[in-house]
């Protein structure tokens, strides 16, 4: 490992002030899941173009998908955590090692979940409400099969972004989800749509060079499945580029082919940190399931709005989700430094930050929630789509702040390597809470999809308090590399 590659952009976040260089590492890791979304609401956007029962199938097809993508991820965090602490401190050579371990890993665990998922697809969509027979039923089959093949190359790039972030640099990871982002926008409304009614060629006065080349060729698009083609090949580009780029050596992590051996004591940290992050990542994912499932009771139209205002929610706490991602890094380096008094002090900047920016962004959403849900649905069942998921945003919104705060402290807890800890707060929080106040408002109460939009706001004031209580405590702060490894080899 160089360590000193001209194009090694990280950030130091072990020495001097802390605010601005928290801010300079956070700031690439937002922009980045904007970017991330980006992939998600261009699907979602062109798809609505097909009207509700596309929309509908997009909703419960994410629901799985999300799931099964969010057990992999905690690995990636895994990478993340020990590539940071051991550059804290000092330990450079091991690096390169964990690197490869993780890749491994992420590798080998998504292509296991993509040959189940596939074939259980149809099974898990009419667990979350789908109808089997129905066109949602049908088109989702479709959209989460597709989906469901290119998970290893999706993962490619997150396992590149994850261990990017750890040594400190997260513009290259931006950099690189830019060009995978105008790529997936650029083909998404071809893939979609292909040459017939497709509104590209209307805002731009291509009317007639449409009608030509739909007259050469016949091509109507892949309906719902080209937006999981579109996304899985803008994926995959982005994966082949990322991981060149760690075999070059030319980004400061180094990796050689016999960094990818099997290595059981790495293996085993990644695993020891990884499962429970991987089950803390899956209970927002799986909340998502489980609320798809409550408000499948009260009709497609509601699983239609929930579809939507759920990923619009997902935007507006980007900041939260990157200030936590970059606070890993953080606690991560400054506990391998042994500076924890500087670690805690991230975290507590970090909640400051993201109480200001996300009591903006609620008000916003107040007011704009029906013209928002609008923009993403056309034709039968708009306006009703509309209202619906107007009322989920009013209701939501109004916590995004108490959410903002709770993804914050979770992530002071993943960058110390206390998974576990996140991995239990995460399941009240998430499962426990949510699912719990959402159906008893919903079906005992009698408040349908209202009362599943209150369930979720009171759920998030709930997991927000828990975490912040024990974080105050300051008994998780402890870092998980031996002290034995932690000497300077570079």
């Amino acid at each position: 490992m160089s360590g000193t590659s001209p194009r090694d952009r990280a950030v130091n976040v072990t020495d001097g002030e802390l605010i601005k260089p928290l801010v300079v590492l956070s700031i690439p890791i937002i922009l980045t899941n904007v970017l991330q979304v980006g992939y998600n609401l261009a699907d979602t956007f062109w798809v609505g173009r097909l009207g509700q029962p596309a929309v509908a199938a997009l909703s419960f097809s994410w629901a799985i998908v999300f799931l099964i993508m969010s057990l992999s991820l905690g690995f990636s965090v895994a990478g993340t955590v020990l590539v940071a602490q051991y550059k804290g401190a000092g330990t450079i050579n091991r690096v390169s090692r964990v690197a490869g371990q993780t890749i491994t890993i992420i590798i080998g665990v998504s292509a296991v979940f993509s040959v189940v998922g596939f074939a259980l697809a149809p099974l898990l969509l009419e667990l979350v409400g789908a109808v089997p027979g129905s066109a949602e039923h049908r088109l989702a089959v479709e959209y989460t099969r597709t989906m469901f093949v290119g998970i290893p190359f999706i993962f490619g790039f997150f396992v590149f972004q994850s261990l990017l972030q750890g040594w400190g640099d997260t513009r290259t990871p931006l950099y690189l989800m830019a060009f995978g982002v105008a790529l997936n926008v650029f083909i998404d409304p071809f893939f979609i749509l292909g040459f017939q009614d497709n509104a590209l060629f209307a805002w731009v006065g291509l009317e007639g060079l449409e009608a030509t080349l739909y007259e050469a060729t016949g091509f109507a698009g892949f309906g719902v499945q080209g937006a999981a083609l579109a996304t899985i090949a803008a994926r995959g580009i982005g994966a082949s580029i990322g991981f060149w780029l760690l075999f070059s050596g030319s980004v400061g992590i180094e990796l050689s082919f016999s960094d990818l051996r099997p290595e059981t004591e790495t293996i085993r940290n990644l695993v020891r940190i990884g499962a429970p992050a991987s089950v803390e990542v899956s209970t927002s994912a799986l909340s998502v399931t489980v609320l798809t499932a409550l408000v499948a009771i009260a009709g497609s139209d509601a699983v239609a709005a929930y579809g939507i205002g759920s990923r619009v929610t997902s935007m507006v706490v980007l900041p939260a989700l990157g200030l936590a991602r970059g606070v890993e890094t953080v606690v991560g380096q400054n506990l391998g430094a042994e500076q924890v008094d500087r670690a805690k002090r991230g975290v507590a900047a970090a909640v400051v930050m993201i109480t200001g920016s996300l009591l903006l962004f609620s008000v916003a959403i107040y007011v704009l929630a029906d013209p928002i849900i609008g923009i993403f649905i056309e034709g039968p069942g708009a306006a009703v789509v509309t209202r619906i998921g107007g009322e989920y945003l009013r209701i939501v919104g109004a916590t995004y702040v108490f959410l903002g705060v709770f993804y914050v402290v979770q992530g002071g807890f993943r960058g110390s390597g206390s998974t576990r800890l996140a991995m239990i707060f995460a399941f009240f929080g998430f499962i426990v809470f949510r699912a719990a106040f959402a159906y008893l408002l919903a079906v005992p109460g009698g408040f349908g999809a209202t009362g599943i939009w209150y369930g979720e706001a009171i759920a998030n004031v709930s997991m927000m308090l828990l975490a912040g209580g024990y974080f105050l405590r300051g008994t998780w702060a402890n870092r998980v590399i031996d002290h034995s490894d932690s000497e300077t080899t570079a």
